[in-house]
């Protein structure tokens, strides 16, 4: 036998599901006599792509890896001191490995399906627990982006429910001390909705304005100082003005929550509990505030319910997202949250608890006041004010550059102001630390270094009584159970084997491409070289982060065939709102600001919409026709009416209905002909990269989801990224940061709190590209094109399928219709629920049509997994029709009492009309790979009507336990 060296095994091949043998049999199912044809039956030729993607030769994994970690060690690891937000944590262990490293928890989808997502549920609801107890305030959302975007939000929820006394008022007042990342992202946000930002000293404020509708403080602020802000929050409670505060996690378990201090929203970022720097991102942003205002809180907020056996069960509550009833009336776009690490940063106060909190917040006050005592003693002024952890220091410029150097020396950053020297503390620094800083200042000096032995025996807590922290918190038993690591270990395993997630069988969520996240691609992103690097390092000590930048950006302007990319965004909704932005300051630099009509078609996102909006644009919607295109003839009457002030279409391509859509670059022409642009919602570039571009189309800008298309994993729900890429006539407008240099020449203000958004999470995208290739990623394309062709017609004769191109195919994706099934009482979410007892999660229910399923195989489905899936479908499928012959009870049958669970299976006396077979083995796979809910269907409504966000009662258990 000949050996062929260079034989080795191409990382396209683990990717793509399909074998060359059975895309030769799905092919012949289908009607095809290759893929070639068959793309040339879905893609329409005017708007192929005329050369292939001229992307780097494809790598080996290993030989990624290699040279992946050469990258990665041009960036330096300094220890970290610049705090403002974002500080050095020590990720525990069990948590590390058994959570981020974990793919059962990294790979599941966002808990729509609740009854196979109760681990996950319960982790969000610790996180929810941890917020409002350590803000003082009765409700918390399961997590926001970042600290920026949070803020943001509370400047526009406050603005939306300011009492009828201030109807008019549209000023907000925001402390000087804020984050400048902060005040950045609050400038974009407020101008074009119509607020009025006013900066300055909080003691200068006057809160009997009338134009002033709400307050933003910092608590700790940006200098680190910490001042009892309750009479203020009284004056402006007296004067119906709101307040919301930025805060800090470990701060408040010494300080008074600003629940205390009467607070109307508290907003802030759990990065440091247990989530690295990441030179950015992903961290939870979170956001509490009063029940009163729960209908109006953005984002998700996890309940408790009741199955129907009536046990506690959690589910997403108020779960409908305000803009997908409200769309354009809509008042925020958030449609994910970091659920991934909300997730961590809740194991990471289950392990630690509510005294080991206090004792790491502790430690780290301690290293910041030891230090500013040492460095008195060495005769420099330190700032007076009460702090946290973060001391100020005064010096000149001449000192300051000197201190600087010597910091350096000693792999230390330091953050460094006109007149002053901030130094932060946080759990990873030691004694040996504070010996080296004081040391330094010293040496600067002239002074010899001090003996700390004596400080450190003195030191003690010595806040004033009113920041004094009194309450109690985190007393349910789960903060309090799980401090050894045997322990945590199990109680991650419990909550982890709760939830389905593609460890288990493919999820094939329409619109949501759940595709491999292949562990290769996941593996750099724990190194330290790019965990444990500060936003605001010097950018000499992020060189290896700047060159991931410049190649990522390189390849996905290739891929999009646009000029550049701007990679901050954090999230498709955020890429949907910076496209919009950058779209509206280019019409704006052409003296054309009064542009602010955005055609949006009635299939879209809801975020669509509600982007447009928040984009300070007023909403005119176009219809679809029967077969879900765009109206072309409504599309060109609209445009037309509203020449004057046209900004810009908003575009899903192929379109929400999963079809390529023949007019596409006649739709992108009559808009460019009344003087918008074109804006290309990323959400299905799965089925486009390598086969045609939004720049081929005619768009102007896209974004794209690299959680969905370029596989970062969806994280049970969160993180994303949601880069926009550009025409060159837009490039100028991407956006930019107070603090660093991105964006282009008349950059927009900050999208996201950090310049490069959840920069940590890029090495997975950049990993995919660079281990495909260009020809790996169209054929991926393709393979997902097929997957989704294979199974149209596996499930042809048994379903309906909704729509379809021209010429009989699907794009990615397709819909079966289900409307039909209620006449026999039977509802799509029956479908859904029974899809569990077969070990499915189900595919994308009633969007964008009720009562239908959006299915999306991906390319990383094998068909052995495909036809398992339809084999569930048709297997369902003629469960409904002894339903429609009368073999099977209207009320009564195994749809209607799907999820069917173990304890229902075996405990007690079996009354139902089937077998125990059919309702838990209805095919024979699942002998051998069975996934059991633990809870049977839940009442949605009944958690809404009884509203419960936090840790389920003791007593709750006790009750359950007794009934049982």
């Amino acid at each position: 036998m000949k050996i062929n060296l260079s034989n080795a095994v191409k990382f396209e091949s683990r990717h793509n599901g399909p074998t060359e043998a059975e895309i030769a049999e799905m092919l012949d199912k289908i009607g095809a006599s290759s893929l070639e044809e068959l793309i040339n039956q879905t893609v329409p030729e005017s708007i192929q792509l005329e050369r292939p993607l001229d992307l780097p030769k494809a790598k080996l994994e290993s030989e990624f890896l290699r040279d992946f970690k050469k990258l990665a060690s041009k960036n330096k690891v300094f220890k970290s001191f610049i705090g403002m937000g974002y500080y050095d944590t020590i990720v525990p262990g069990v948590v590390l490995r058994n959570v981020l490293e974990n793919p059962g928890w990294y790979t599941a989808y966002t808990p729509y399906q609740a009854e196979i997502a109760q681990g996950r549920l319960e982790a969000l609801i610790n996180f929810q627990t941890v917020v409002s107890e350590l803000t003082g305030m009765e409700l918390a959302n399961a997590s926001l982006l970042d600290e920026g975007t949070a803020a943001a939000e509370a400047m526009t929820m406050l603005h939306s429910v300011k009492p009828r006394e201030k109807k008019n008022a549209n000023k907000f007042f925001v402390d000087e001390k804020i984050f400048p990342q902060t005040k950045a992202l609050l400038e974009t946000r407020a101008e074009p909705v119509g607020i009025e930002l006013v900066f300055g000293s909080i003691e200068q404020m006057d809160v009997t304005d009338p134009e002033l509708y709400g307050i933003l403080f910092q608590y700790p602020d940006a200098d680190g100082a910490v001042r009892d802000y309750s009479a203020i929050v009284a004056a402006a409670k007296e004067n119906k003005v709101l307040t919301a505060f930025a805060s800090d996690l470990l701060a408040l378990t010494l300080l008074t929550p600003p629940g205390e201090m009467g607070a109307d929203v508290v907003v802030g970022s759990a990065q440091r509990f247990g989530v690295p720097m990441g030179y950015g991102g992903p961290h939870a942003g979170f956001f509490a505030t009063k029940e009163e205002f729960k209908r109006q809180i953005p984002g998700r907020i996890i309940g408790v319910s009741i199955d129907r056996a009536g046990n506690k069960a959690y589910r997403m509550a108020l779960q409908t997202r305000e803009q997908h009833i409200k769309r354009e009336k809509a008042t925020s776009n958030i449609c994910t949250a970091q659920v991934l690490l909300a997730v961590m940063s809740s194991f990471y106060a289950v392990y630690h608890g509510p005294k080991g909190l206090k004792d790491i917040a502790l430690r780290t006050h301690g290293f910041a006041k030891l230090t500013a005592q040492a460095l008195k003693q060495v005769g420099l002024q330190v700032g007076e004010q009460t702090f946290f952890d973060t001391i100020e220091v005064k010096m000149n410029e001449v000192s300051r550059e000197r201190v600087r150097g010597l910091a350096l020396g000693e792999k230390m950053n330091f953050r460094y102001e006109s007149e002053s020297i901030f130094i932060s503390f946080d759990e990873t620094k030691t004694l040996e630390d504070v010996k080296t800083i004081v040391n330094i200042f010293a040496t600067e000096e002239g002074k010899h270094t001090l003996n700390l032995d004596e400080l450190v025996s003195n030191l003690s807590l010595e806040l004033p009584e009113a920041l004094n922290r009194k309450s109690a918190y985190l007393t349910h038993p789960v903060f309090n159970s799980f401090h050894s690591e045997h322990e945590m270990l199990r109680y991650i395993k419990r909550l982890e084997a709760k939830d389905l997630s593609l460890v288990h069988s493919m999820i094939s969520l329409g619109s949501c491409t759940m595709k491999l996240n292949a562990t290769a691609e996941m593996i750099p992103v724990t190194w330290p070289e790019f965990g444990q690097i500060h936003p605001f390092a010097p950018m000499d000590q992020a060189l290896g982060y700047q060159e991931l930048f410049t190649n990522l950006r390189t390849w996905l302007t290739e891929i999009t065939g646009f000029a550049d990319t701007s990679l901050q965004p954090n999230s498709g909704a955020q890429g949907e709102y910076a496209g919009l932005m950058v779209i509206r300051a280019y019409h704006i630099s052409r003296g054309e600001g009064h542009r602010n009509v955005a055609l949006i078609p009635t299939s879209a996102h809801g975020t669509n919409p509600a982007s447009a909006v928040m984009a300070g644009m007023k909403v005119v919607l176009v219809k679809c026709d029967e077969k879900g295109n765009i109206d072309l003839a409504d599309l060109k009457e609209k445009a037309a009416a509203h020449a004057n002030d046209l900004s810009a279409l908003m575009v899903t391509y192929p379109s929400t209905h999963g079809v390529f859509e023949e007019a596409i670059q006649e739709i992108c022409a009559t808009i460019h002909e009344f003087g918008g642009q074109v804006y290309m919602d990323g959400a299905n570039m799965n089925a486009q990269v390598g086969l045609t571009s939004p720049g081929r189309i005619g768009a102007d800008v896209c974004h794209l989801n690299l959680h969905k298309t370029f596989c970062i994993p969806h994280g049970g729900g969160g993180p994303g990224m949601g880069p926009i890429c550009v025409a060159a006539h837009l490039a100028p407008f991407l956006p930019g940061n107070p603090l660093v240099k991105t964006g282009g020449t008349q950059a927009v203000s900050s999208i996201s709190a950090a310049p490069y958004g959840s920069a940590s999470i890029l090495p997975i995208s950049y990993a995919y590209i660079a281990m495909m290739g260009g020809d790996g990623l169209t054929n991926a394309t393709k393979m997902a094109i097929l997957n989704a062709n294979y199974i149209k017609e596996r499930l042809d004769g048994h379903f309906p399928i909704l729509y379809i191109g021209t010429k009989g195919r699907a794009a990615h994706e397709m819909i079966i219709d289900c409307r039909s099934f209620k006449e026999f009482g039977v509802e799509v979410e029956d479908i859904a629920k029974r899809l569990m007892d077969y070990g499915f999660h189900a595919p994308t229910v009633s969007f964008p049509v009720a009562g239908t399923m959006m299915i999306e195989p991906t390319e990383s489905e094998t068909k052995a997994e495909l036809d398992r899936f339809c084999d569930a479908l048709i297997s369902i499928r003629e469960e409904i029709r002894e339903i429609e012959r009368g073999e099977s009870d209207k009320e009564n049958n195994v749809l209607k009492n799907a999820p069917h669970t173990a304890n229902m299976v075996l405990i007690g006396e079996w009354d139902l009309p089937y077998s125990r077979e059919k309702a838990v083995y209805p095919l024979g796979y699942l002998r051998d790979n069975k996934f059991w809910p633990t809870v049977r269907r839940i009442d949605s409504a009944y958690g809404d009507r009884n509203l419960m966000c936090s840790c389920i009662p003791v007593e709750e258990y006790a009750n359950q336990e007794e009934m049982a």
